[in-house]
This record gives structure tokens, C-alpha cells and sequence, in this order.
């Protein structure tokens, strides 16, 4: 588990954008019960995660014409419970983090893996989200 001196500000880039935490597995579990989509950022102390995974998600949410109805974060190494709920939620997927996911009425429509973020600018990050906000979110 990584400390929370170093996660809280790595969160807060999130948070006070108004993105809703997940800290627990009932938090997971009432999320992608309700009725709509739920974008969730799987925020890590990765350095793939501040230069690309946070702004991309940020711009994307910014730009978008469609936009989620709910967006959400939880943090590996951090939210343990919450993570291992959500993983659950995204088989066949491996394990990984940072990584974004898009759910419409509790099923993923949408994912981008860490090996889909890393290397990549946050634009492309943003425009990839906002196809899919496009598509999944009208």
C-alpha cells in the first residue's frame, strides 16, 4: 500500500474535478447498480498516470459533447477492496493500473489498458474517451 502523503494529492487531481471516489467494494457494487454510465479511472502513482492517464481523462470530460453520467475514481495499491471488486467487474482483462473504464448499466462497454496509455500523449488519451463517450453516452 503506498502512502497517503503521496496518493491524497494524486487523488485530489481527480476529486476536485469532480470525479466521486470508490473506496470500498459496496461502493463499487452501488455504482455499477445504477442505471446510466459510470466512468471510472484507475488512478495509480505510475508516472504513465500524471502524464497521461489523469489529463487525458480530464480533457476528455472538459471537451466531450457526451459525457458520462457519473465519473468516478479508485486508486491501486490504495482502495485495495474497491480494486478487487472492480477487477472482477473487468475479467477478461488482467490486472491493470492506471486504467479506464467505461460502464453502461453495470457492463463494460469500453476500456483502455496501462499499455494503451503508456507512451501515449493525453490527447490521444482524450480523444480515444470521447469516441467513446460518442458512442455510449447519448
Amino acid at each position: 500500500m503506498y502512502p497517503e502523503e503521496i496518493v491524497i494529492p494524486m487523488k485530489e487531481e481527480l476529486t476536485d474535478n469532480g470525479f466521486q471516489e470508490l473506496l470500498t467494494s459496496q461502493d463499487v457494487e452501488a455504482q455499477l447498480s445504477k442505471e446510466g454510465t459510470t466512468l471510472i479511472m484507475i488512478n495509480s502513482v505510475c508516472g504513465c498516470s500524471a502524464g497521461s492517464a489523469r489529463p487525458g481523462v480530464l480533457m476528455a470530460v472538459a471537451n466531450a459533447v457526451s459525457k458520462p453520467d457519473f465519473l468516478t475514481t479508485s486508486f491501486a495499491g490504495f482502495d485495495i477492496d474497491a480494486i478487487r471488486t472492480l477487477r472482477q467487474h473487468l475479467l477478461p482483462y488482467p490486472p491493470s493500473s492506471p486504467a479506464i473504464a467505461l460502464f453502461k448499466n453495470g457492463q463494460l462497454v469500453h476500456f483502455i489498458e496501462r499499455h494503451q496509455i503508456e507512451g501515449r500523449p493525453a490527447q490521444i488519451i482524450a480523444k480515444n474517451l470521447i469516441g467513446a463517450f460518442d458512442q455510449y453516452c447519448n
